[in-house]
């Protein structure tokens, strides 16, 4: 016999919907249980405690406008329901919505109904674009078969593709940019080892960002942490990757954009030796510092892709795994932690202190040196364009190219001053080892929060010692106490790449790395 629906419940339900469909959120907050148990969940993962429920719900800006169309109460007791409606979104297409509902004596409202926990799926889109510019199956087909057949490429929308656009994730640049009429040289060469291209996928605004939100197309998800930022601005690469909609992501690393998404996301990537993968038909930002990288979601695909891109040989050197504590303590705990663990299990040496070793003063100082002379280049790449139109452009990157504007021929000769000195103590601090620090100094931030410029700026004090120096970075991913990705960054002498590339794969079958 079926028991009958508890009083007041469904009028709890429809109060609910119609709160949800006039983004009332004050409303939705109460109608979810307070504390730390309550969950939601949806395709992009669970989100964990009332708070995070209510800070995601206010930053969204609304759901999608749905109707109900079937609800069925499976009844637990009778202060306990489990409700799965039926809705169909006004796009088309139907969905799901399983709630468990509580029944609260202490709760004035509502008959005291509250939702404890909740699971949401929508019509899957045909496209999402958040990930993806254009896709296809394949977009471009292997040209023959080779070392890489069978893999499938997400290619950065900045590198040319043949027969479409660069778009550089702005839809005004779109606009006026010519299709291609060859594809980039690293495109080229993955196609004739067998790789098939996907599609070009998202990036950050002329890549100039570190957080992979793009202001016209949106956030790429982070299935590795959930609601989190996937990382910039190879985000939509990397999340292709980490999704499984690709095998290789192709991107680009100028500032920390293969080291952080992959960071960010559990993923192998690296920045290779600065020149040392021609760039011919990618569109640049600060030449000086671009560098062409890729990321995976094994060590041993990072270093296949490697044996195809990369030149061959190698300067030499020595596999000694070492770390300088000034630079790893730059670090939150947990991320400092989870490398610390990482560097005991792999048997790295402390650095003794040592004059190349820089101050944190000095970081800071080598850090605003960096963006100065790359916001100079950028703006010599793209400011005869965006002169007159820096309205196109997202609030963020906006602010970048704007201040990129105001740099003198003199303060860019002054950050190039400093960028001579810190180079060479950079490449002393390397010498002939692998330098081991954090790939990024915090896990993704929250997607609701956003990543601030005290995180960008950490994050670049770190990042910037590889691209100040020309050198290669491989980022492997070990896990925070909590569980969420962390980066650890292999940086070894300019050349070196194809070393590091096979010391990850070893490590990769090591406890370092378990």
């Amino acid at each position: 016999m079926t028991a009958p629906v508890p009083a007041g419940l469904l009028e709890a339900v429809a109060a609910y919907e119609a709160a949800l469909m006039a983004d009332d959120v004050a409303t939705l907050d109460r109608l979810f249980a307070p504390g730390p148990a309550t969950l939601r969940a949806d395709a992009e993962g669970v989100l964990i405690g009332h708070d995070r429920i209510a800070a995601f719900r206010t930053a969204r800006g609304g759901a999608p406008q749905r109707t109900v169309v079937q609800t069925h109460v499976q009844v637990i007791d009778e202060d306990h329901a489990v409700v799965v409606a039926v809705t169909e979104p006004s796009r088309g297409g139907r969905g799901l919505m399983t709630q468990v509902w509580a029944r609260a004596a202490s709760v004035p409202e509502h008959g005291g109904w509250q939702v404890t926990a909740a699971h949401v799926s929508a019509p899957a889109p045909a496209l999402d674009t958040r990930v993806w510019r254009v896709v296809g199956d394949p977009l471009v087909p292997a040209r023959v078969e080779g070392p890489l057949t069978g893999q499938t490429v997400a290619v950065k929308d900045l590198y040319a593709v043949a027969g479409h656009a660069v778009g550089a994730g702005n839809p005004a640049w779109l606009a006026q940019a010519p299709p291609e009429q060859a594809h980039a040289d690293a495109v080229a060469r993955l196609l004739d080892a067998g790789a098939a291209v996907r599609g070009i996928a998202r990036t950050d605004e002329f890549a100039y960002s570190l957080a992979g939100a793009n202001a016209h197309s949106g956030t790429p998800p982070n299935p590795a942490a959930p609601h989190r930022l996937p990382g910039g601005s190879s985000s939509g690469s990397a999340s292709a990757v980490a999704l499984g909609h690709a095998t290789i992501g192709l991107g680009t690393d100028t500032g920390g954009s293969i080291r952080v998404p992959a960071a960010y996301q559990g993923l192998h990537g690296i920045r290779t030796t600065h020149g040392a993968v021609d760039r011919t038909g990618l569109l640049p930002l600060a030449p000086d510092f671009d560098a062409v990288g890729w990321l995976t979601r094994s060590a041993d695909l990072l270093q296949a892709v490697g044996d195809v891109l990369l030149p061959p040989g190698s300067p030499g050197g020595s596999d000694e795994l070492v770390f300088a504590p000034g630079l790893l303590g730059l670090a939150e705990p947990d991320v400092g932690g989870a490398v610390l663990g990482w560097l005991a299990a792999a048997g790295a040496t402390r650095l003794d202190p040592t004059p190349d070793e820089p101050t944190p003063a000095e970081l800071d100082e080598w850090r605003t040196a960096f963006q100065t002379w790359q916001a100079a280049q950028a703006w010599a790449a793209h400011g005869g364009w965006l002169d007159g139109r820096l309205d196109v452009l997202g609030p963020d990157v906006r602010s970048r190219f704007a201040h990129a504007a105001t740099i003198d021929a003199d303060a860019a000769g002054r950050a190039g001053a400093v960028l001579d000195g810190a180079r060479a103590r950079v490449r002393g601090l390397v010498g002939d080892r692998v330098l081991v620090l954090p790939s990024a100094p915090s896990v993704a931030p929250l997607t609701a929060t956003g990543a601030t410029p005290a995180n960008r700026n950490a994050t670049m004090r770190l990042t910037c010692l590889a691209g100040i120096a020309g050198l290669p970075a491989v980022s492997l991913p070990t896990r925070s106490a909590q569980g969420l990705p962390v980066g650890v960054c292999l940086v070894a002498a300019a050349g070196r790449d194809r070393d590091l590339l096979a010391l990850g794969t070893a490590l990769a079958g090591g406890h370092a790395l378990a």
